[in-house]
């Protein structure tokens, strides 16, 4: 039972950071009905299986949304409903008569998180887009990449889930403290440009202080400095090395042997790609476990880069179960952590319609209701 159980949520069937969002929610302990389309949920939804993570820990039912009935019974559902989770064009839940006014006109008391790249509004808000493009106009990319070189795309880790799922998971949460003091709900307006965005806010200031230069490759943090990098090992594995503060700087030198030699000061940028080139040399001596066994639990700041199936196996992350078994599929845990209201994955993952007339009933709906909507063909 998470800090969230209880709450009850609609999740609108999408892809990416709206189910990531859900899930997170999920785990967390609230209980959410995934509504799907009633036909063809490969157009509108993410295909599922067992290995769908992010579907994980809630139950889905099949509606066509697009009849009278279908939309009066997914605003039943709004009408139990905390919270709901909606990842479309702006205007497409307003079509559907399931926008933000019909929805908290059911329940006043309703948190509506919408999900969105560019926002419900502006120039580019009806435009399609990626986490790549995301990223891109909120100057996110163009951050990210060696020097002279093109951006590297990380994945879609900074768009759709950091500057996405995460801050609508946050609004969501907010909202509903909120809305236990005023009894009152509204509309979380999370956008992928914006959350993107808020994650660069430290770098903004670095640069408004002088400490950083808007280029790729140059700076602390970006694989600029030799003291923060990955490097190749004799057996073509890599490490990474964060000695950023004196003393742990002192201590990669010492244990790497460089502290004999004579070599320019660690601050001065014009020493960096000397400083690297030695490093670079040095970390290609020894394989990657024999730097383990050197530098693992000291103050270098160091770690192995390990594949995502290494990273499973880490005595580390094994200690910690941050991995974990589920229905036979291996998968990170859920996370944050609570010390008396465990976060826990709920169900594996969902398949469209999969839980209909289960989900319904425990929501309130009646079964003579669920029977006449199944015969209508609005529901499966």
């Amino acid at each position: 039972m998470g800090p969230l159980a209880g709450y009850k949520i609609v999740e609108m069937g999408g892809i990416g950071p709206g189910p990531m969002c859900a899930m997170l929610l999920a785990d967390l302990g609230a209980d959410i009905v995934r509504i799907d389309r009633l036909a063809d949920p490969g157009l509108g939804s993410m295909p599922t299986s067992r290995f769908s993570l992010l579907m994980r820990g809630r139950r889905s039912v099949s509606i066509d949304t697009k009849t009278e009935a279908g939309k009066e019974a997914v605003l039943s559902l709004i009408e139990k409903a905390d919270g709901l989770i909606e990842g479309f064009r702006p205007g497409v839940m307003e079509r559907l008569g399931l926008g933000p006014d019909v929805a908290l006109a059911r329940n006043p008391k309703l948190v509506y998180g919408r999900m969105t790249g560019w926002g419900q509004d502006g120039p580019m808000a009806q435009a399609a887009g990626h986490d790549i493009n995301y990223i891109a106009l909120s100057g996110v990319l163009h951050a990210i990449g060696r020097k002279d070189e093109a951006p590297v795309p990380p994945l879609n880790l900074v768009g759709d889930f950091g500057g996405g799922a995460l801050y609508l998971a946050l609004g969501l949460v907010c909202g509903l403290l909120e809305a236990q003091k005023s009894g009152k709900g509204q509309v979380v307006d999370a956008a992928m440009v914006d959350g993107a965005a808020s994650l660069m806010t430290m770098f903004f200031g670095l640069m408004a202080a002088g400490h950083w230069k808007d280029e790729r490759g140059v700076n602390l943090l970006d694989g600029g400095t030799h003291y923060y990098d990955v490097y190749e090992t004799k057996d073509g594995k890599y490490i990474s090395l964060g000695s950023i503060e004196a003393k742990f700087y002192k201590q990669l030198m010492e244990l790497t042997g460089l502290d004999k030699e004579n070599l320019p000061p660690q601050l001065d940028p014009k020493s960096w790609p000397i400083i690297k080139a030695r490093l670079t040399e040095v970390f290609k001596t020894k394989t990657r476990d024999e730097w383990d066994d050197i530098m693992l639990t000291t103050d270098v700041c160091y770690a192995p880069v390990l594949s995502i199936m290494e990273a499973t196996k880490h005595p580390h992350n094994t200690h910690r179960k941050t991995f974990v078994e589920y229905d036979g599929v291996v998968q990170p845990a859920p996370a944050p952590r609570f010390s008396r209201t465990e976060a826990t994955i709920q169900r594996p993952p969902c398949l469209p319609g999969e839980h209909t007339r289960e989900a319904m009933r425990d929501w309130g709906i009646t079964e003579d209701t669920i029977d006449g909507l199944i015969n209508q063909g609005v529901i499966k």
